[in-house]
């Protein structure tokens, strides 16, 4: 990219504070620009589409569906934006799945500014971008020949729903927070519980913290 040509940048994170850090950071770069804001995957999704934007900074943890469905909705109806994930959580957590499902990077939101103008760089040349922790992680995850372990084998909302109970949400809180029904909640409790072979929230809560899901 040249100067001629801006990178032009999408933030969605639902928490204007945020946004605001985010777009003064990159105020002052003169190769990129921000094309557009949103606060919520819905809005994140619709305005993508006309924002002619080359890269999506996306907040993993969005009020209204989770980032990951944002992400693959996005990849799904326009391939060619990079999408680099940022999130308060360890990266070891979210990575892997974001990766998987098409980003093309993943960030801690407690990076230094530089890192990231420098990935949005990477992303927006077409490259895939990585810390080197969590290159290290993946190198982990890749070369460990012992059983894949089972909170892996859930499906992005069930991870998500693990994490939230882990967390000390009730099923009804996390319905109104991702905007489900409680019924659906508990369905994918019920399957995560049956995939893990736990038996109630105690042993998941344990099993989370065991395993360093939650802070």
């Amino acid at each position: 990219m040249t100067v001629t040509k801006a990178i032009k940048v999408f933030i969605a994170d639902d928490h204007a504070i945020v946004r605001e850090g985010l777009k003064q950071i990159l105020a002052d770069t003169k190769d990129i620009i921000v094309a557009g804001e949103a606060e919520n995957g819905l809005d994140a999704i619709r305005s993508t589409r006309k924002s002619g934007c080359h890269v999506l900074l996306l907040d993993i943890s969005m009020p209204d569906r989770s980032g990951i469905e944002v992400l693959k909705q996005i990849k799904k109806e326009s391939p060619s934006i990079a999408v680099l994930m940022l999130s308060m959580h360890r990266e070891d957590q979210y990575a892997i799945r974001s990766l998987k499902a098409g980003a093309a990077g993943y960030l801690n939101k407690q990076s230094a500014p530089a890192e990231l103008v420098n990935a949005i760089r990477q992303v927006a040349a077409g490259k895939k971008y990585i810390t080197a922790e969590l290159a290290q992680e993946l190198a982990n995850h890749f070369d460990d020949a012992q059983e894949t372990p089972p909170h892996e084998l859930l499906s992005d909302r069930e991870y998500q729903t693990l994490t939230m109970i882990a967390s000390g949400k009730t099923v009804s809180d996390i319905a109104n927070e991702l905007t489900l029904s409680v019924k659906t909640i508990s369905m994918y409790r019920s399957r995560l519980l049956l995939k893990m072979k736990l038996h109630n929230n105690a042993e998941l809560t344990h099993y989370a913290i065991k395993n360093q899901l939650v802070e």
